[in-house]
């Protein structure tokens, strides 16, 4: 199925992306066929969906902020986690080979299920999975426990359309901690109400797989992430049930957690902005590393829609790495990369001259 052409007239400058089109046949030497193609504006490397694009037309509104509602129930079942997890890292050097080696691939595996899931796939449309794929990222993605993909693209795609105001999930400049953790132990803004409402999910509510997931949402995350990660090590090798427990379930899902909050207070506070310094969003490379390839973040605000995240395609980019593997493998493909062109135009038109190249 060959990629559509799209073309349209703008008065800034042209941009190119690399659209990759599914096999027709058998794939040669593990790579799928590739066009490029021009295009005139950025976003319409997808005109099928706008809702991630910065609107800078939104302000927020005069005025005191509205009373924080406290919601302590979140408050006390996080303090919990984390201090079962605190645990957990007292009981690693006792805990079986095994058990160090679960722990990691069922963090890796659920960071793939918020990076190349929930992220990349589902809120930014930057590639096409086959169904496969599909199963196996929304799999990952209850074994995150980040709320359902619907939920979570909502509020991401708020986050970028909105970014650093009100109507932002985890507006940033409310402080560190308020877009690390603080912003889901409190009620929302009436602003991310609103304005997130009002984003086209159609996409996604046309989604069978995410609208099942949604569904039956509780008692998956009960499952993937807390019995499933707590029985296998127990039961298989050995484990005892407290190891099981603390290091197995608690430090790895708390891990997970808070490499994930990384993105949205971390790198937007440290880091240096090389593609736009008129957005809060940075280049963190600690916070990719731990983000498996997601700190790149002044990159990703000024490009959402490649699938990379990145100019840098695999460095230090394991999701990127894991998608590409998937389009060799037929699994992927249509993955939106912005062209190199267009990267050195933005550079020189907004970045901070902090680019290597610049």
């Amino acid at each position: 199925m060959p990629a559509h052409m799209l073309q349209e007239i703008s008065s800034s400058y042209t941009t190119t992306t690399t659209i990759t089109a599914p096999p027709s046949g058998s794939l040669q030497n593990g790579r799928e066929k590739q066009k490029t193609m021009p295009l005139y504006l950025e976003e319409d490397i997808r005109p099928e969906m706008k809702e991630d694009i910065h609107d800078p037309s939104y302000q927020d509104e005069e005025g005191p902020p509205p009373k924080l509602e406290y919601v302590w129930r979140n408050i006390i079942l996080m303090a919990l986690l984390h201090l079962g997890a605190l645990y957990g890292i007292i009981l690693v050097p006792s805990c079986k080979f095994y058990t160090w080696i679960f722990g990691i691939m069922y963090y890796v595996i659920s960071a793939l299920g918020i990076t190349a899931g929930a992220h990349r796939l589902w809120s930014h449309r930057t590639y096409k999975a086959r169904l496969p794929l599909r199963l196996f990222l929304i799999i990952a993605n209850t074994m995150a426990f980040q709320n359902d993909v619907y939920e979570w693209a909502r509020d991401h795609r708020a986050h970028h359309k909105f970014s650093e105001t009100h109507a932002d999930p985890h507006n940033s400049r409310r402080g560190f901690f308020f877009s690390h953790v603080g912003w889901l132990l409190v009620r929302k803004h009436p602003a991310v109400k609103e304005k997130g409402g009002k984003l086209d999910m159609s996409d996604l509510k046309a989604e069978k797989l995410v609208m099942f997931q949604r569904r039956y949402y509780k008692p998956g995350l009960l499952l993937m992430c807390f019995i499933l990660p707590t029985l296998v090590p127990w039961y298989y090798w050995g484990e005892t049930f407290v190891n099981s427990l603390c290091v197995s379930t608690f430090l790895r899902y708390t891990l997970v957690l808070n490499a994930t909050w990384l993105v949205n207070s971390a790198a937007h506070l440290y880091g240096y902005r090389p593609y736009d310094k008129n957005i809060e969003s940075r280049e963190n490379i600690l916070v990719s590393l731990g983000a498996v390839g997601e700190g790149f973040h002044n990159y990703h605000h000024a490009f959402p829609y490649d699938y990379s995240a990145s100019e840098y395609r695999w460095h230090i980019n394991f999701t990127t790495f894991f998608i590409d593997c998937m389009a060799a493998l037929g699994l992927a493909y249509d993955r939106k990369k912005v062209s190199k062109a267009a990267v050195l135009a933005r550079i020189k038109r907004t970045g901070d001259g902090s680019h290597k190249s610049s």
